[in-house]
């Protein structure tokens, strides 16, 4: 059985960019998250510590949100090191970054960054 939690669309104001006045302003990002590990025994149990709390990895991505940084890879890089660290029984992690309205000239709802992580092919941390 494959199971995983997820968060979508986690929005966040934050001060990431190349171009100085971003790093200023800021800008709108979302983020969303699905986290693969075996959560069979809080299926059976019914309590929160024997899972990964949502509330705790939304703590952890607001975290790495708040770091100011030039690069969403670089970003995407971090939070996903950041869950690798903290919940060690996670075999995957898929994690998208928008940056929402990006300063490029292009009429486009987002662009950004994901990252499809799984144990089975990669030990490697990213940043």
């Amino acid at each position: 059985m494959k199971t995983s939690i997820f968060i979508n669309d986690i929005r966040f104001h934050a001060h990431h960019g190349v171009m100085p006045q971003e790093r200023v302003v800021g800008a709108d990002f979302t983020v969303s998250v699905r986290l693969g590990y075996d959560f069979s025994l809080a299926a059976s149990t019914d309590d929160v510590a024997d899972t990964i709390s949502y509330a705790d990895v939304y703590e952890l991505l607001r975290n790495e949100m708040a770091i100011a940084s030039k690069l969403l890879e670089h970003v995407a890089g971090r939070m996903v090191d950041s869950l690798r660290s903290r919940f060690p029984a996670i075999h995957s992690i898929d994690l998208s970054l928008t940056k929402l309205n990006p300063p490029m000239g292009a009429d486009c709802s987002g662009a950004g960054v994901e990252i499809h992580w799984t144990s089975l092919n990669n030990d490697k941390t990213l940043a």
